[in-house]
């Protein structure tokens, strides 16, 4: 017995000094400097520690680092490297690879794997405001990542979203996209939507090609949606009379519709930044008087890499509202042929089966397109205490009523799925993905910013 004791004591030791020695590789390999080929070995570096407050995993989350919170910032836009030390480092590539995508292929790495990062100039100032990347944590996790400072050059990343301005039906059309689901603003505050068969960017073929996106080729996927005088797949509203929800405005539907620019609310375009990871659109809206009020404000409009959701920022430049009891808003349609909806603490969900999503054109025939199922989602946070309204106006809606805030500004996620799709395509797995997104919308992970490392000091 005391030999057996003695050997389970033996085994217990040598597992204990196992893992100390593999922790303290780990440890040593993720404080080691990182280098890329034979040319790239930087000596400064920023450590940022992300923590997932949520016992959820927290897969390519989206991470934005404002340039205002680096200890050092005044770094040229192509010497930022981002790396996760704890993901393998990528081998040599072959010569048959270099010759296949060139120079620009990423060498050997040591001490962690880059990962891509897109830099953006929101103020068009020539200096980068923001760095944006896509990040993976476990539950609970905290992790090091590490900004690395130095001359760089190689690499390069497939674009996985897509803004862009067109001309459609004689006005200009603001278009969005990631792979699995586009939207489009054919009307300038009330998105319509882009159904994906396959994971790919479809609306750069469609405005190229001139082509309607209810008549694509199959493969391209479809527009699914008549938005006609409905809130869409997502659009913004003011409540100027809280106690009577009829009284809800909209700035596209104003009591001088049509009666030209000098009357009407106006609506101009700008591309904010278009890709390789994330996309935003922004739409500037002048002179809206809603006949008791008069507004003026910029929407920003924003897609991320494998997403099926639209984040909308809404930021008012001009609020005279008729009394003190206005309310923002924020709504989608009430799908055809709805079924069943979804009805939560700031989240609101529509689902319909057997949609007529294309209506036959009138002047060419052909067979309607009809969908099996489709769901739109709309999501504001909890903190803002939403309060839901149903209502039949302008085609039968649900929205969202929320308080005004001090600095005149609000945002709401917008999310969409059909059958066709390859992801969130029936009930349980859209409802499931709303929810999950609902959840890390209103518990953002933690940032926390080191200080500026030399190599030359360790």
């Amino acid at each position: 017995m005391k030999t057996t004791i003695l050997k389970i004591k033996k085994i217990t030791t040598l597992i204990a000094m196992l893992i100390l020695f593999f922790n303290s590789v780990q440890a040593q390999r993720e404080g080691g400097w990182y280098t890329e080929g034979t040319d790239f070995a930087p000596v400064q570096r920023i450590r940022i520690t992300l923590t997932n407050p949520l016992s959820i995993p927290l897969n390519d989350y989206p991470v934005i680092v404002n340039r205002s919170q680096l200890p050092f910032q005044n770094i040229p836009e192509r010497w930022i490297a981002v790396v996760d030390p704890k993901l393998p480092s990528k081998k040599e590539p072959s010569p048959e690879e270099l010759k296949a995508r060139s120079g620009y292929l990423r060498r050997m790495e040591t001490n962690g794997h880059y990962l891509d990062v897109q830099v953006d100039d929101l103020d068009k100032n020539g200096i980068w405001d923001e760095m944006f990347f896509l990040a993976n944590l476990a539950p609970k996790e905290s992790r090091n990542y590490y900004i690395y400072i130095g001359k760089y050059e190689r690499g390069t990343t497939r674009q996985l979203v897509h803004g862009a301005i067109s001309s459609q039906g004689r006005h200009l059309v603001p278009f969005i996209e990631s792979e699995d689901i586009g939207w489009k603003l054919w009307y300038p505050h009330d998105l319509d939507l882009h159904g994906k068969r396959e994971p790919m960017l479809t609306l750069y073929y469609e405005y190229s090609t001139a082509t309607s996106g209810y008549f694509l080729p199959a493969e391209y996927g479809s527009d699914i949606m008549t938005v006609a005088q409905t809130f869409g797949a997502g659009g913004m509203c003011l409540f100027e009379n809280s106690k009577d929800p009829a009284s809800i405005v909209r700035a596209f539907h104003s009591p001088n519709k049509d009666k030209g620019p000098f009357n009407d609310s106006r609506f101009s375009y700008d591309v904010v930044y278009n890709g390789p990871l994330r996309s935003m659109i922004k739409v500037t809206t002048t002179n809206w008087n809603s006949g008791r009020g008069f507004y003026e404000l910029e929407q920003y409009y924003s897609v991320v890499a494998r997403k099926s959701w639209c984040k909308v920022e809404v930021k008012f430049n001009t609020f005279l509202p008729p009394g003190s009891d206005a309310h923002f808003g924020a709504g989608i349609r009430r799908l055809t042929n709805e079924y069943t909806s979804v009805i939560k603490k700031g989240i609101t969900i529509s689902m319909g089966k057997n949609i007529e999503a294309r209506i036959p054109d009138e002047d060419i025939g052909g067979e309607a397109l009809m969908v099996p199922w489709q769901g739109l989602g709309l999501v504001v946070k909890e903190k803002l205490k939403p309060e839901y309204l149903k209502i039949d106006s302008y085609g039968g809606n649900h929205l969202l009523k929320l308080p005004t805030t001090p600095n005149l500004t609000y945002e709401y996620l917008v999310f969409a799925g059909w059958s066709f799709g390859k992801v969130n395509n029936n009930e349980a797995a859209f409802v499931k993905y709303v929810e999950s997104e609902a959840l890390k919308y209103n518990n953002p992970l933690v940032i926390e910013i080191g200080h500026l490392e030399s190599k030359v000091n360790n």
